[in-house]
């Protein structure tokens, strides 16, 4: 009787993939979509941590894999992997948090000086800038100093804005990490767990190939880039130190801005190459050497981004430049520079999925 029960099920599973299902509007789908981008967009103070953890997590997964094969527990390995990961954090930060806070406190100053070179550099802004302050004479009034003072007045000290949202910050920081720490060690069991959920054999095949390769591909695929871009920082940094005669500490600060900037492509090296072109403005006396800085950071990324991250992830995670684009736009306005890290490896998890689901493959391809 037991095998006749099995029997039959699977056969009332088969019957059920194959009955046809109901099909939603456009017009439901496109509302589905909306209101759930709202609902991330509201709850995103509970919403980014969890994504921020997951992010760490698939960039700690292989290095506890590896760990694994050496007979290492899991709980231990995703420990060590965490703890190693704040202790370098903390050790990078205080490499750079001096040259930091230098930048921040000369920034007022240095800014004076970019408008003077830049008006010698290029002589239509200077005729430009001259009717500009033409035009702000005719057209100013009495009360506009006044207005201007009052802003300037009202406005706080830095210092002090951060430390009103330091305890908030403080507590995102901790909720990432303990997130972090529980997803690399209940991960594999959240994902059986999550399979038993689905009704049939079928439907458990397709989530569970989904699942494993979102956590081994995207995995790979994050801590690769994340290779990648400690690589590219590194090497600007020691560019930087060794032929702009940058000292090493800031060095380092720029390195570490082009490592973070590069998870976000287009927008952060287009970012990067600004502050670079800024930076040399600012502190070298001429505009050949101060055209040197952005020159070493335009190069080293073009080689990483059309040579190195091309040959070393191949054609299997590559995204439509358009479609990249506008992620970037859509979750940098939503979530701001956490949006802009999670873009990528979203697309990629969207990718993974429709290249697994039935005649879903081809909306896959055209996202390459």
């Amino acid at each position: 009787m037991d095998d006749e029960s099995a029997r039959l099920e699977v056969t009332d599973d088969a019957a059920r993939e194959r009955a046809p299902r109901p099909r939603s509007s456009k017009a439901a789908i496109v509302i589905a979509t909306l209101m759930v981008a709202v609902v991330l967009w509201v709850t995103q103070e509970i919403v980014l941590p969890i994504l921020l953890a997951l992010f760490f997590s698939l960039i700690g997964n292989p290095i506890i894999r590896l760990l694994g094969r050496l007979h290492v527990p899991r709980v231990l390995s995703a420990i060590v992997v965490v703890f190693g990961g704040i202790v370098l954090a903390v050790a990078l930060a205080g490499q750079v948090a001096q040259p930091a806070m230098d930048w921040a406190r000369t920034l007022p100053q240095q800014v004076t000086k970019v408008t003077p070179k830049l008006r010698a550099l290029i002589k239509p802004m200077q005729e430009a800038n001259r009717m500009a302050e033409s035009l702000a004479k005719v057209t100013a009034t009495p009360n506009a100093s006044r207005q201007v003072q009052m802003v300037t007045a009202d406005g706080s000290d830095p210092m002090t804005r951060i430390a009103k949202f330091a305890p908030h910050l403080i507590a995102q920081l901790l909720a990432v990490v303990l997130l972090t720490l529980f997803f690399m060690i209940f991960g594999e069991t959240l994902q059986k767990r999550s399979i038993e959920l689905v009704p049939s054999w079928r439907k458990k095949r397709i989530t569970m190939d989904i699942l494993q390769s979102i956590e081994h591909e995207v995995s790979r695929y994050v801590l690769t880039i994340s290779l990648i871009n400690i690589a590219l920082g590194l090497a600007i940094a020691g560019c930087l130190y060794s032929f702009a005669g940058i000292d090493l500490q800031s060095a380092l600060l720029w390195g570490t801005m082009a490592m973070v900037l590069n998870y976000a492509p287009i927008v952060g090296p287009l970012i990067g190459v600004i502050v670079m072109l800024v930076m040399g403005i600012v502190t070298e006396p001429d505009l050949a050497h101060a055209l040197v800085p952005g020159g070493i950071y335009l190069g080293l990324h073009t080689l990483e981004g059309q040579i190195i991250t091309p040959v070393v992830l191949g054609k299997r995670m590559a995204i439509s430049p358009l479609l990249l684009m506008i992620a970037l736009l859509v979750f940098g306005w939503a979530w701001g520079i956490v949006g802009l890290l999670l873009a990528v490896p979203l697309l990629v998890c969207l990718k993974i999925v429709l290249a697994k689901l039935d005649g879903m493959e081809g909306w896959a391809r055209l996202m390459e």
